[in-house]
């Protein structure tokens, strides 16, 4: 059937993506008020009605893409980027999608621009005429107040965003579109850069580029996670190709839009020691990284002027729960059951998984410095670790790991599974932006599907996986 062949998915993710986006027009993240008569509810009805057809659109996306995945697996060539730029298109001049936090940036940077601390206070603070008062409106609840747990360096793009447009709801969410593709268009060239491992780049920029999970909350949502995976992965590749000081200015400013980047710098110290050699090249890896990527996150907050605030904002996230987060989850439980009040409990459960991943993310750079695992793929590893262990987890955190195992195995385990994940995560929120029961269930769905299909199709066994990453490991570091 056509249909079932490279160009057939071509289309038919086209399709589901202008569902997506043709739906969002009534029942996406629209602002409370200042969407100029474009983004505004539209009745219950209607709204039903754009719901219906996002999810119709999302479904053929998701399907599309696992079907093009399975292609591409297979050996068969077809032109990806030109089927990213299709499914890419539609939702560039779509609503916020399946998330309020672009309101949040809009707002953050209008704080920026009139003198606030955004590190003090939260979007509340904004006058009611002021510009990024229509965003401050549509921020959600609980972040209303919230201090920016955001860097620098972000900041000072929401605020040149606000100062562009004024604060003006539609101009503002296209210009921060504009942000979240060009962090798009890094993610495609460091993954093109880094080959993908065995399979080669389309594969790997189906998994990292092409996935809905990214599509719907990068560029959809325009979530400020895809700039920073895509300054720390053009890092890694610098470093790979052994520009390591250029590539750890790249790291220290994804860190000052996004802190979690920092492991990178752990792994690109492994790529130094490993290649370099000796207790010097060790010494080398373990202190410059952290040097050069400590000047930048300094120099970046001296220039933009937010002060030093971000150092202690890192945790706010973590007050608010999530039901992704497995040690939340956990901690909540056990506080229920130990006492009246469980946050007592359910901190220390958090702390301890952070811990924990702490202990992964070493063992994984461990490896990586005894050759035993290539040191890109070590970093993905090591992401995933970090987002299932963290005490905050949404959806498209997932897509900070994915992107690195993409660039390096993508056709491996690791990646199958990551790949089955993201089609599952993709559910979970609504095009509203709320988390429905039901996102749930068709979470559960589709992870269930995907677990059968893994088995009954598994990608590159353990052996071969690891031969894999052995042979990259040393062409990557021990060649440079």
């Amino acid at each position: 059937m056509w249909v079932l062949s490279a160009s057939g998915c071509r289309w038919l993710g086209l399709a589901g993506s202008f569902g997506v986006a043709a739906g969002g027009w009534a029942a996406g993240t629209l602002p409370v008020r200042g969407g100029g008569g474009l983004w505004q509810p539209r009745g219950s009805a209607l709204t039903t009605a754009g719901a219906v057809l996002a999810y119709l659109g999302l479904a053929l996306l998701v399907a599309a893409w696992w079907r093009y995945g399975v292609l591409l697996a297979r050996g068969v060539r077809d032109g990806v980027l030109t089927t990213l730029v299709c499914w890419t298109a539609p939702l560039l001049f779509a609503p916020p999608l399946h998330s309020a936090d672009v309101y949040s940036y809009i707002a953050q940077g209008a704080m920026v621009l009139e003198g606030h601390d955004v590190y003090g206070g939260g979007p509340s603070v904004l006058g009611p005429d002021g510009p990024g008062a229509d965003a401050a409106a549509s921020v959600g609840g609980h972040w209303t107040d919230t201090p920016a747990p955001y860097g620098p360096a972000f900041l000072v793009l929401a605020q040149l965003v606000v100062k562009l447009t004024g604060g003006e709801i539609v101009p503002a969410v296209l210009g921060m579109r504009l942000l979240a593709v060009g962090a798009l268009a890094l993610i495609v060239w460091a993954v093109r850069g880094l080959g993908g491992g065995p399979g080669g780049r389309d594969g790997a920029l189906w998994l990292a580029a092409l996935n809905p999970l990214l599509l719907v909350h990068v560029v959809g949502g325009m979530h400020n996670d895809g700039l920073m995976a895509g300054l720390m992965l053009a890092g890694v590749l610098l470093a790979v190709r052994g520009r390591w000081v250029l590539g750890c200015v790249l790291v220290g400013l994804a860190m000052m839009v996004k802190s979690p980047a920092a492991v990178a710098l752990l792994f690109i110290g492994v790529m130094i020691a490993r290649r370099d050699g000796g207790v010097r090249g060790l010494a080398k890896g373990l202190v410059l990284p952290g040097l050069v990527a400590g000047a930048v996150a300094a120099g970046a907050t001296v220039l933009a002027g937010t002060g030093f605030g971000w150092l202690r904002t890192q945790s706010v996230a973590a007050t608010i729960h999530t039901a992704l987060s497995l040690s939340s989850d956990l901690g909540l439980g056990l506080g229920v059951l130990l006492g009246d009040d469980p946050d007592p409990v359910k901190g220390v459960v958090q702390k301890l998984g952070l811990l924990v991943a702490f202990g992964v993310v070493l063992a994984l750079a461990w490896r990586s410095w005894r050759g035993a695992l290539d040191p890109v793929l070590g970093l993905g590893f090591a992401l995933v670790a970090l987002v299932a262990l963290s005490p905050m987890v949404q959806p498209w955190y997932l897509l900070w790991g994915t992107v690195v195992v993409a660039a390096a195995a993508w056709r491996s385990r690791a990646g199958q599974l990551l790949a089955v994940l993201s089609a599952a995560l993709v559910w979970e929120t609504a095009p509203s932006g709320h988390t429905p029961w039901y996102g749930f269930v068709l979470a559960g769905l589709v992870l269930v599907l995907g677990v059968v299909w893994m088995r009954r199709n598994p990608w590159g066994g353990p052996g071969e996986a690891a031969g894999a990453d052995a042979v990259e490991a040393s062409d990557r570091v021990g060649a440079r």
